[in-house]
């Protein structure tokens, strides 16, 4: 029972996050064909390299001589992990 309740939830979020526009259908696709928790290995990945390179773009930022060369390669980086 809470199984379905946390997958109603889980399925409410997603629907959510479609409507107001934070993921696009690539993502319900990619949902629609979940298997072996593939799409949350892909997230969990995602998150990660992001979460890294946004630090390492923070820390750039606060250096007296920004590199905006390296800043604008992260950046580039960063949006070809987001598939757009």
């Amino acid at each position: 029972m809470a199984a379905a309740a946390l997958r109603a939830q889980l399925n409410a979020l997603a629907d959510s996050m479609f409507t107001t526009g934070i993921v696009d259908e690539a993502f319900q696709h990619l949902r629609s064909v979940e298997q072996e928790g593939f799409l949350a290995e892909v997230v969990n990945l995602f998150i990660h390299d992001a979460d890294n390179i946004l630090n390492e773009v923070a820390h750039l930022l606060n250096q007296p001589v920004v590199n905006f060369s390296r800043v604008g390669a992260l950046v580039h980086q960063l949006k070809g992990c987001s598939g757009r």
